[in-house]
C-alpha cells in the first residue's frame, strides 16, 4: 500500500483501481519519471569525483579528503560538494590515495581507497552525538566557551582582591592580553591540545594545578609563567579550569554553518615541510608587488626561533630542501634558551628549539631575492650607530642596541648574505619606489629602512641604510621641527615624538608607510618620509576609538595590518574584528596640537569576524582573534582586487571579506590550522583559476597541538577558488 500511495502521489491521483501487473509497469515508469538519472560528473586522468550521501540523501558542503604519502613528502587536496553532494577533487598527482568525508554534523567516513581517473561515491557517517559532532569543529567555537570576568571585575585588585592585575583596568584590556596580547598571538585556544590535559602531563588535584603545571611545559614556559602573573594569576588559572572542567564534562559549543555559496568553490592543497620539532612564522612565494614574479617556483619559510635554516618546497615536484642559515658573529646567543621551567608533555626535556639568527619575516624582491628579518650579531650596536657618528640618522637618534637585522638569499647563485643594521627589525616589505626600498618595523622608537638599490651599487651596509623616530605635527606647520619627548607636554612652538612602535608595516602606493601599534587601545600609524627621511619625516597617528569612559566605542587592539591600493590600512584586532582606516573620512586637522590619537574616529569601520562571542562578553565583537590582516591588491586568489583576507586562527581558515560578506575558507584537515600570514601569486596570468592561488603556512608555536599531535610537521596550503565545486 506505502508504494501504491507514493505512486498515486508522484502521479496526482489518489483512487485508482488496476491489476498487480499493470503496478508494477507503472511503479517501473514513475520511480524513473519521479527519480531522474543521477547526473553523470566528468571526471579526467587527473581527477576523482562522485557523489557524497547520508541516511537522508546528498551531503551539501561537507570536505572530501584525498591524502597520499606516495610522494616525496606527504600531499593531500581538500574540495567541498555541492547542493547536490557531488565533489571533484582536480589535478592529482599519480598516486594512490585515501579519500574520505569530514563536515559539521558528522564523523569521518571510512577510508576508501582510490588512483586518479577514478568515479567514488563515498557514504557520509552520522555523528552519533553532539559531543562527536563537536570534535570537528574549529578551535574558536570551543574558545567561545571560555567566560570571561565580569566587567564589574575590573580593575583589577591583585592577588589578594580578584586576582587580576590592577594594571588591567577593564575587560577589554584583559581579552586583549589572552589573545593578540599573549596567549592566541603564539598558538590556538581551543585546539584538542589546549581544551583537554594530556596524560603525560601528570596527574593533578584540580585542573587549577594542572593548568599552572601546564604553563610552565617547556622553553616557552618562563614566558608563559610571566604573561600569568602580568594578567592576574589566580583569576586567569580559575577562569581557563572552569573551562576545561565544563568540556570535560561534555559542554559543546554552538554548530557552525557548512560551508556556502562560494566557500563551496575552494580547492586547498597541502604540503607537509620542515620537521615536527621546528615551528613556522610564515612563508614568502613572490614579490608583494608583482605577484608575477617566481612563477610556480619555490616557497620559503621562517622558522623564527626554532632552527637555523629556511624551509623550501618545490610545489611542482613536491620535494623538500633547506637553506643553511649562518651569524656573521660566533658569540650571538641562541633566541630561546634551553632552560625550562617544567618538562614538556611532548618533548619532556628535551630543548627542541635552537635560532641564533631567529628568522622572523621573508620577503621576495623583483630578482627573485630571498630577504629576511633575521640576527645576524649579538644586540649592542656599532660605533656608527652611535651618538658621534657621522651616520644622517645617528646624528638625528643615535641607537645603541638591535636585537634583529637584515640578510637576504639568492636563489641562482646560493649564497646567503647578512646586512647589519642599527635598528631592529620584525616584518619588512618593499615600496613601489625606484629604490627599491626595504621598510621594517619592529625598531621600537624608530622606523628603519634599507635603500637596497644603494645597497647593490655600493655593497655599503652603514650607507645604505636609515632610521627615523616616530615625530607628530603638532604644530602644524607641516614640517619637522624640534619636538618635546613623549613623556613631556605639547609645546605649540614645537612637533612631538611618541613611542609607539611599528609591528607590522606596509608601503602605500602614495609613498607613504603604514604600520599597525600594539597595545590597548592600540593604533594604526602613518609616516610621510618627506624628501630626506632622516630630518623630514613624520607621522599621523590614529587610536581605535575611545569613549568619554576610555571603553571601546566597538574594536580594540591591532596586531598585523595591510594597506590597499587606494590607501586604506586594513587590521586585525584582538576585539574579534577586522576594521578598515580611511583617512579621507577625517573630518578635521590631521595634524596640529589635537591630532594625538582620537582625533578621526570616524575613519573607522569594523567587521565582525564569524566566531561567537565569548560568554561574559556583551560588546560587539567575537571569540576570533586574528594575528594579521593581508590584502590582496592584485587579484591573485579570484576573489577580486583589494580584497583583504584575515588569517581566521581561531577559526582555522582564511577569513576573506568580499562585498562587505565574509567567506570563510576553512582547512578542516588536519585540524589547526594557524597562520600568521599570507602570500599571493599568480603562476599564469591566463591560466583562470589554475593559473592563481593564496598560499599559506601553519604557524601555531605548538604544531603537536594539531591533529596528529608529536611528530606532526608544519605544512604549506595553496588556496584556490575555482568558478564552482566541479570546475576542472
Amino acid at each position: 500500500m506505502k508504494a501504491l500511495v507514493n505512486i498515486s502521489t508522484c502521479l496526482k491521483k489518489k483512487e485508482a483501481w488496476i491489476s498487480n501487473t499493470l503496478l508494477v509497469a507503472i511503479f517501473v515508469g514513475m520511480f524513473v519519471a519521479c527519480n531522474p538519472k543521477k547526473e553523470s560528473i566528468e571526471i579526467g586522468d587527473d581527477d576523482i569525483g562522485g557523489i557524497v550521501t547520508g541516511p537522508n540523501g546528498p551531503e551539501a558542503g561537507v570536505w572530501v579528503i584525498a591524502e597520499t604519502h606516495d610522494l616525496p613528502t606527504r600531499y593531500a587536496k581538500i574540495v567541498v560538494t555541492d547542493d547536490k553532494g557531488q565533489y571533484l577533487i582536480p589535478d592529482l598527482p599519480k598516486a594512490n590515495y585515501a579519500i574520505w568525508v569530514r563536515g559539521y554534523g558528522l564523523v569521518d567516513s571510512p577510508k576508501k581507497e582510490a588512483k586518479p581517473g577514478s568515479t567514488l561515491d563515498l557514504d557520509a557517517t552520522i555523528a552519533p552525538n553532539p559531543q562527536a559532532a563537536a570534535e570537528y569543529y574549529p578551535a574558536g567555537y570551543w574558545f567561545s566557551l571560555l567566560h570571561a570576568p565580569d566587567k564589574s571585575e575590573f580593575p583589577g585588585t591583585g592577588p589578594k582582591g580578584n586576582g587580576i592585575s590592577p594594571g588591567i583596568t577593564n575587560q577589554a584590556q584583559f581579552l586583549r592580553q589572552i589573545k593578540s596580547g599573549t596567549c592566541l598571538a603564539c598558538h590556538q585556544l581551543g585546539s584538542k591540545g589546549t581544551r583537554e590535559f594530556q596524560a603525560s602531563l601528570g596527574k593533578f588535584n584540580s585542573s587549577v594545578e594542572a593548568w599552572e603545571r601546564r604553563l610552565q611545559s617547556g622553553q616557552a614556559g618562563a614566558s608563559m609563567v610571566s604573561s600569568l602573573h602580568q594578567i592576574g594569576r589566580e583569576e586567569v588559572l580559575k577562569m581557563f579550569a572552569d573551562w576545561t572542567d565544563r568540556i570535560a564534562k561534555g559542554e559543546v559549543p554552538p554548530t557552525p554553518p557548512r560551508p556556502q555559496g562560494m566557500e563551496r568553490n575552494v580547492v586547498i592543497t597541502q604540503w607537509d615541510w620542515a620537521d615536527p620539532k621546528v615551528y613556522l612564522h610564515d612563508l614568502v612565494s613572490t614579490d608583494r608587488r608583482k605577484p608575477t614574479v617566481n612563477a610556480n617556483g619555490a616557497l620559503y619559510g621562517a622558522l623564527e626561533v626554532s632552527a637555523d635554516y629556511l624551509p623550501v618546497l618545490d610545489p611542482m615536484n613536491h620535494s623538500l630542501s633547506q637553506v643553511p642559515l649562518t651569524v656573521r658573529d660566533s658569540t650571538t646567543q641562541v633566541a630561546t634558551g634551553p632552560d625550562m621551567p617544567q618538562p614538556s608533555p611532548y618533548w619532556g626535556d628535551e630543548p627542541i628549539w635552537n635560532s641564533k639568527t631567529n628568522v622572523h619575516n621573508p620577503m621576495f624582491d623583483d630578482k627573485g631575492r630571498v630577504w629576511i628579518t633575521a640576527t645576524v650579531r649579538p644586540p649592542d650596536n656599532p660605533d656608527f650607530c652611535k651618538e658621534g657618528s657621522d651616520h644622517a640618522s645617528a646624528k638625528a637618534f643615535p641607537l645603541q642596541r638591535a636585537n634583529r637585522h637584515l640578510g637576504y638569499y639568492n636563489p641562482e647563485t646560493k649564497k646567503y648574505t647578512h646586512i647589519n643594521t642599527c635598528f631592529s627589525t620584525h616584518h619588512l616589505m618593499f615600496a613601489e619606489d625606484e629604490n627599491n626600498t626595504l621598510w621594517t618595523s619592529g625598531g621600537g622608537d624608530v622606523i628603519g629602512w634599507l635603500d637596497t638599490k644603494k645597497y647593490e651599487e655600493t655593497g655599503d651596509e652603514k650607507v645604505s641604510q636609515g632610521w627615523t623616530p616616530l615625530v607628530l605635527d603638532t604644530n602644524g606647520n607641516g614640517k619637522r621641527d624640534q619636538y618635546v619627548e613623549p613623556n613631556q607636554p605639547i609645546d605649540p612652538k614645537k612637533d612631538k615624538r611618541i613611542s609607539k612602535g611599528l609591528y607590522a608595516v606596509s608601503p602605500a602606493p602614495d609613498g607613504s608607510v603604514w604600520g599597525s601599534s600594539l597595545g590597548y587601545p592600540g593604533a594604526v600609524i602613518r609616516l610621510n618620509p618627506g624628501s630626506n627621511p632622516h630630518e623630514t619625516a613624520l607621522v599621523e597617528y590614529y587610536e581605535l576609538p575611545l569613549d568619554s569612559a576610555g571603553e571601546p566605542v566597538e574594536g580594540f587592539s591591532p596586531r598585523g595590518m595591510d594597506v590597499d591600493r587606494n590607501g586604506v590600512s586594513w587590521v586585525a584586532l584582538a576585539s574579534g574584528h577586522m576594521a578598515s582606516f580611511d583617512r579621507r573620512k577625517c573630518k578635521g586637522a590631521l595634524n596640529g596640537p589635537d591630532a594625538t590619537g582620537q582625533h578621526c574616529q570616524e575613519g573607522w569601520t569594523f567587521y565582525t569576524e564569524p566566531l561567537p562571542q565569548m560568554q561574559g562578553v556583551d560588546t560587539p565583537g567575537s571569540a576570533e582573534g586574528s594575528y594579521y590582516t593581508w590584502v590582496d591588491q592584485f587579484n591573485t586568489s579570484g576573489l577580486g582586487a583589494n580584497t583583504p583576507i584575515n588569517t581566521g586562527n581561531e577559526s582555522e581558515g582564511l577569513l576573506a571579506l568580499k562585498d562587505g560578506k565574509w567567506v570563510v575558507l576553512r582547512v578542516p584537515y588536519p585540524m589547526g590550522f594557524y597562520t600568521k600570514w599570507m602570500d599571493g601569486r599568480i603562476d599564469d596570468p591566463d591560466g583562470g583559476w589554475k593559473g592563481r592561488g593564496l598560499w599559506a603556512t601553519v604557524s601555531t608555536r605548538a604544531p603537536f597541538h594539531m591533529e596528529g599531535g608529536k611528530g606532526t610537521s608544519s605544512k604549506v596550503f595553496k588556496f584556490q577558488m575555482r568558478p564552482d565545486p566541479l570546475a576542472k
